[in-house]
């Protein structure tokens, strides 16, 4: 089988080497890591559809592994739907600030 694990902690794991990286000097914008975090998202997707067309068309994979894989793709889409919406609300909220 190939990787089946779900991956939410990826996202963590990626913070706390960005964390890290800010530790050692290296600077690291917000905006670069919502980049490779939606690459990330988007590579779930891809593999998802993948995983698809190799039940549809080859009809070499399990149906089980394209079943997990867009599970895999949904829960990091909407992960990152959920982290969209707090920086926006983040973003109305300071704006609604008095100076």
């Amino acid at each position: 089988m190939s990787d089946l694990a779900v991956r939410p902690d990826s996202i963590i794991q990626t913070l706390a080497t960005r964390n890290s990286n800010i530790a050692d000097g290296t600077k690291n914008s917000f905006g670069d890591v919502l980049k490779e975090m939606v690459s990330e998202v988007n590579k779930t997707q891809i593999d998802a559809d993948k995983a698809i067309a190799k039940v549809e068309l080859d009809n070499s994979a399990s149906i089980h592994e394209a079943i997990i894989a867009l599970e895999k793709a949904n829960i990091s889409f909407r992960t990152m739907m959920q982290v969209r919406n707090k920086i926006v609300d983040a973003y109305q909220e300071i704006m609604r600030m008095q100076v």
